[in-house]
């Protein structure tokens, strides 16, 4: 039986530190040092995320502190000149929220991460309601995974499945998430295919294919 691929619900942050539309400037900045965050959700009226105020949104406010910047600079970059004079979570925030379900694989978020070069994301329900926050961080829990647990998948979901009756026993061995695979196989096509589906086994590092033809 095929092992199913890590999910966000498996690895995000249940209790999460969040604020209010109406929340002021100097409260998000005392929230987000208490807790040790860069960003956090913006929710209204039952816990739907409206936005998410991030250190970037707030850095603009210091930026042009001091001094009134050219013309040009000040049409280039409207939208944190605008943020400059902001003093609630509603101005400051970056909305639409870039947010992901709970039932999403790690790669699905993974993408969404780098497609929006945000780097965390609220999971919220289908409703829109908040459930959890998923960092970076959490995505790469899933290569904390033991050696064994690694293995175990491997032969489960590719070799027995792929190599059912092979001319001699397939050997796995996982060190430091670094998949070696040896042995004869009946099928030297079928090879490729090995390589890839043991490169997708959430945890595996990397994958390093001994595996030779029974024929050759």
């Amino acid at each position: 039986m095929h092992s199913s691929p890590h999910r966000v619900s498996d690895v995000m942050t249940h209790a999460v530190v969040a604020v209010g539309r109406e929340a002021l400037f100097k409260e998000i900045v005392e929230r987000m040092n208490q807790w040790k965050v860069g960003a956090m959700p913006v929710l209204e009226g039952d816990g739907r995320v409206i936005g998410v105020v991030s250190e970037a949104d707030l850095l603009p406010k210091e930026e042009f502190r001091d001094r009134d910047p050219d013309r040009f600079t000040q049409l280039r970059r409207l939208s944190d000149m605008a943020k400059a004079g902001a003093v609630t979570a509603e101005e400051l925030m970056s909305a639409p929220a870039v947010t992901v379900h709970a039932d999403a694989t790690l790669a699905e978020a993974a993408r969404i991460m780098a497609l929006r070069n945000v780097k965390r994301l609220p999971v919220v329900n289908a409703e829109g309601l908040l459930e959890g926050v998923v960092s970076r961080g959490d995505l790469l829990k899933v290569f904390l995974r033991p050696d064994k647990d690694l293995a175990d998948d491997i032969r489960r979901d590719v070799v027995d499945v792929l190599f059912p009756a092979p001319v001699e026993p397939v050997h796995i061995m996982v060190t430091e998430g670094v998949a070696t695979l040896t042995g004869r196989v009946p099928d030297a096509d079928r090879i490729p295919l090995a390589v890839r589906l043991v490169r997708g086994v959430e945890g595996v590092v990397g994958v390093d294919c001994r595996l030779t033809a029974a024929n050759a």
